[in-house]
């Protein structure tokens, strides 16, 4: 059966030459073949037909002003339509495996696996109940493209799928054709830099846009499936609610003072109207089915009895609806449930309440569908149904506050003082004795209505918690019921939070907490303090209630860019493994489940990587079931532009959660040998060491300013987030994100394996080069962590191009280009030499699509690095050369599919 009419070279190819058509005449044909003639010359070198880069180099020198700017644009469009072609022929990669029945990672084979292992159904219900993933989805600012690229591109992409999977007359095709054609024309004339910072409303509302454009429809069609899979081989096995999505978008306030209460209500009341509509466009949907005649089917006593209830409540629109569907019983209970989702958000009364009460009416009319023997009905069109509203609820997404720790301490020492209690003046016993009393107490402590005269921050912070009350009693606690402290370091930064919503009726112990107080563990310190910090709390009586409440549940969030960026790839990575499985088992040993929120970016060195591939990564310990994840930037318009690409995404996440859990239940605490772990102990200080000395090296921060595009990076209007928390060019106060993309546009990923190289070296070192081989490739062959860590590591180091690098090195003083970038070439090649050697690989990529791409790629970005470097070397630019620099920034980032 053939799927598809068209293969990632016809895309490519044709789109390319589009782009030059399009190129030639909206500019001219001069500078199309100026545009050729720069493509060819970097073609010719990459393929060893020019002996060097002389002809491009000379080609990119002598450009005019305007020239240079329609060659930026040409290469940034080229590439924003071959990711296109890229995605595409993932689809057909998805479609076609499908098909075959030899799709990796798939949740159809586990459960295969699991019924020839001799799994039982009760065991696999338990694994089931066990498994909550809770992708949530972040502001933060890595995504380079404007919203209105975007919407062009995806209508692009739709009519690509047109072109692949339909069949089409010449004509219709030449339509279709026609319209693309249109659509890169105008994509051409669109401004592709963004003139002013996103606010945090276009955040939220970006992020909102996947919620109810892919993933609301791509829920109900993920569970039919998983379904479907398990009745092949269990009977009677019931699938639980396995997803949950969360947002910082709108609600996220650490460093981003743009994120006022006002944005927050505003993103809940925009998500529960997103929600509430779907839910009404829906139940039109279903009436239309659900026309069953009364009088022939027999309907349940439960739905008689809630048409009774109904009918007390709304009385006149009971017998409008009686007479408008005369002996249809479905359509007059879709009819006035259509009425309680009017009324959300209405002065009338009779609204459903909650997502939980729609979903208690949909469960009325399912049972009703089944007794009567209609279960293809049921499953075809009330099913999805029920699924959307278990997962989305009337929240869309929950909300996750987050603020930094010093805000928090600020706010409570202004606040107490005002009582006459010296909070500033306490040590950390005191401070935790102080609130632990006071969170006890039945009368408030402070009236955070009228705190009397304190700062900016503590009114603030204040505001955001009486705020926080509020939305709760309008939208329901589960649309906002977790805080997430930024840089915790100690257990009165977890309680101080905990006071503050004590203070506004949020918590009141010993009856109630709504929030989950999340303690965010970044820097080496709280990581190797958090058995301490959580002891400390889990042993407070305060703390110890609230958690009791919360059914036993303790989120604890793990920082992945910020431990990169203070230790290294390598150190941070054996920092976060070991501090996982130690916060795990001392949870366990408490007897409280542990719930890990990975604060993942998109980038290497910032946690990403395949998601199925990090969660089976993860220690046996810390696999409760349940895992919480950040979603970032690029990154989620990778996974979830595309609805085929989404369910696939679900499904692997799905596969890799349930086949960890049954391993953790198998083998509860992971066995590793001492061998490893004593090479990760001699590896990770060695490399946390070399990486340090190279930041705290006198003239580091200068090179990397003169070196990299940061100045250009910073002003990108990329985010409404500031790039850095202070305003200071250090690299301790520079946020992770512009750290990370500034090396990435020089195509030297140093945050993604710097340092790597002194780690392993000092172990062959220690041991021997022969038997710490030996032992190394031992580890990568049988230890998921370290293969996944090193197969990390080998994709930035397949990403790094040295001698485009050095087009950057060359920027910068001679004295700071002679002292460093010697010393980053020099780890990079050891790292090659050392990643290949334990690997047994002859490439460094070990995705041959991915070969392919970056093979693809590379030619076409080779010119936009040189003329970007070229301009930042100008001490005076135009204001012209001045968005000609920021675009091909875009531009690089669309080629590397990678920003920060």
């Amino acid at each position: 059966m053939v799927l598809h009419n068209r293969d990632v070279r016809t895309d490519v190819r044709e789109l390319g030459a589009l782009v030059g058509d399009v190129l030639a005449a909206q500019a001219s044909t001069e500078a199309y073949e100026t545009v050729e003639d720069l493509r060819n010359a970097a073609i010719d070198y990459r393929r060893g037909d020019a002996t060097s880069r002389d002809a491009l180099h000379e080609s990119v020198g002598e450009l005019s002003t305007t020239r240079e700017e329609i060659v930026a644009r040409a290469f940034t469009t080229y590439f924003e339509l071959i990711n296109l072609a890229e995605e595409r022929e993932r689809v057909r990669a998805i479609r076609g495996a499908d098909e075959e029945g030899a799709l990796h990672d798939s949740f159809d084979a586990t459960i295969a696996e699991f019924a020839a292992a001799g799994v039982e159904p009760e065991e696999l219900e338990e694994l089931l109940a066990d498994v909550l993933i809770e992708p949530t989805f972040t502001a933060h600012p890595t995504e380079a493209r404007r919203a209105t690229v975007k919407a062009k591109l995806r209508s692009i992409a739709n009519h690509l799928e047109e072109l692949d999977e339909r069949n089409l007359t010449e004509r219709e095709r030449n339509g279709i054709w026609r319209d693309v054609t249109a659509e890169v024309t105008s994509l051409w004339g669109t401004r592709q830099v963004r003139q002013r910072s996103p606010e945090p409303e276009d955040e939220a509302r970006n992020v909102q846009w996947y919620l109810e454009n892919t993933l609301f429809d791509v829920v109900g069609d993920a569970y039919e499936e998983f379904e479907e899979t398990i009745s092949k081989e269990y009977d009677d096995v019931d699938c639980p609610k396995l997803f949950e999505f969360r947002s910082w978008a709108g609600s996220d306030r650490d460093g981003n003072p743009f994120v006022t209460p006002e944005v927050t209500d505003e993103t809940l009341a925009r998500q529960r109207e997103v929600a509430v509509e779907k839910y009404r466009d829906r139940c039109k949907r279903l009436s239309a089915v659900l026309s069953q005649d009364g009088e022939r089917y027999a309907v349940d006593d439960k739905l008689t009895e809630s048409l009774s209830a109904d009918a007390e409540r709304f009385p006149t629109v009971v017998e409008e609806a009686r007479e408008r569907y005369p002996d249809e019983p479905y359509r007059q209970k879709l009819r006035l449930m259509r009425e309680r989702l009017d009324r959300v958000d209405d002065v009338r009364p009779g609204e459903y309440p909650d997502g939980d009460a729609f979903l208690a009416d949909l469960d009325v009319i399912a049972d009703s569908l089944a007794a009567d023997g209609q279960d293809a009905v049921r499953e075809s069109f009330v099913e999805p149904l029920r699924r959307q509203v278990d997962t989305f609820g009337f929240t869309l997404a929950s909300l996750d506050l987050r603020d930094h720790r010093e805000n928090h301490t600020e706010a409570v020492a202004e606040a107490v003082a005002t009582e006459g209690v010296d909070y500033r003046g306490m040590d950390e016993d005191a401070r935790e004795e102080f609130l632990t009393e006071a969170i006890l107490q039945e009368d408030p402590v402070v009236d955070a209505d009228e705190p009397g005269d304190v700062s900016e921050t503590t009114e603030r912070v204040l505001r955001r918690f009486q705020e926080l009350a509020e939305w709760q009693d309008e939208y329901g606690a589960q649309a906002i019921d977790t805080y997430c402290i930024s840089m915790t370091e100690e257990p009165s930064h977890v309680l101080e939070v905990l006071f503050l919503a004590d203070q506004v009726g949020v918590v009141s112990l010993p009856d109630h907490c709504g929030l989950d107080v999340v303690p965010l563990l970044e820097t080496e310190s709280a990581l190797n303090g958090a058995e301490r910090i959580l002891g400390t709390l889990f042993e407070n009586e305060a703390y110890a209630t609230a958690l009791e409440v919360r059914d036993e549940v303790q989120e604890v969030m793990l920082g992945y860019s910020d431990s990169n960026k203070e230790n290294g790839f390598l150190a941070a990575n054996w920092d976060l493994y070991e501090n996982q499985r130690r916060i795990a088992r001392f949870c366990r040993e408490e007897e409280v489940t542990l719930r890990l929120f990975h604060g993942r970016g998109g980038s290497i060195s910032r946690g990403g990587g395949p998601m199925n591939e990090a969660l089976l990564a993860l220690p046996n310990e810390t696999v409760t079931g349940q895992v919480k994840f950040t979603e970032q930037g690029e990154a989620i318009a990778e996974k979830y532009a595309n609805p085929r690409i989404a369910e696939r995404e679900l499904e692997q996440m799905l596969d890799a959660q349930i086949r960890a859990r049954h391993e953790a239940n198998e083998e509860p605490t992971e066995d590793v040998p001492d061998e490893w772990v004593d090479a990760m102990e001699t590896m990770a200080p060695a490399a946390r060491k070399t990486y340090r000395d190279l930041l705290n090296t006198d003239g580091f921060v200068d090179y990397f300013g003169q070196a990299t595009p940061i100045s250009v990076v910073e002003n990108l209007n990329l985010g409404s987030r500031p790039a850095s928390r202070s305003g200071e060019r250090t690299v301790e106060d520079l946020r992770a994100i512009p750290w990370v993309f500034s090396w990435t546009q020089t195509r030297l990923i140093l945050p993604g394996w710097y340092s790597l190289a002194s780690g392993l070296d000092a172990y062959l070192d220690a041991v021997g080069e022969e038997e710490g081989l030996e032992t190394l490739r031992e580890m990568y062959d049988e230890w998921p962590f370290f293969r996944t860590t090193l197969d990390n590591a080998a994709l930035a180091l397949a990403r790094t191009d040295p001698e485009i690098a050095a087009e950057y090195a060359d920027l910068a003083d001679d004295d700071l280009r002679e002292r460093f970038f010697p010393e980053l070439i020099g780890e990079y090649e050891r790292g090659r030499e050392l990643v290949l050697s334990i690997s047994g690989r002859d490439d460094l990529i070990r995705r041959e699509w991915l070969e392919e791409s970056l093979d693809r790629r590379n030619p076409y970005v080779d010119p936009l690095n040189l003329l970007q470097a070229n301009l930042l070397g100008r001490t005076h630019r135009t204001d012209e050369e001045e968005r000609t620099l920021r675009l091909t920034v875009n531009g690089i980032a669309a080629g590397m599919k990678n920003t920060g």
